[in-house]
């Protein structure tokens, strides 16, 4: 997986964008997991764009293929963490984390 930016300093409010590129085709088999330092990961988004109950609104998956996007429609403090995509059952290698700061 190849996830741009790596890193990502934005304004609460913000949109925020994060694409993740697979090497292989999917077929949306893909998540999203966020990370806050000394929690579990946290699941936010399976099977592409399939939000986890309990997750705001605000995250929402797009893509196919071996393209997948992650967006933040309004940034909010709790949202600054490491973001991970995976393929199903890899969770949170840390060569495919994405991290978001606040500027």
């Amino acid at each position: 997986m190849i996830q741009s930016p790596l890193t990502l300093s934005a304004s609460l409010g913000d949109r925020v964008t994060i694409t993740c590129h697979a090497s292989q085709n999917l077929n949306s088999w893909l998540v999203w997991y966020q990370k806050k330092p000394g929690n579990a990961p946290v699941l936010l988004i399976y099977k592409t764009s399939n939000l986890q109950t309990g997750v705001p609104s605000r995250f929402s998956g797009s893509g196919s293929g071996t393209d997948y996007t992650l967006t933040i429609s309004s940034l909010q403090p709790e949202d600054v963490a490491t973001y991970f995509c995976m393929q199903h059952e890899n969770c949170c290698h840390s060569d495919t984390s994405h991290n978001i700061n606040l500027s």
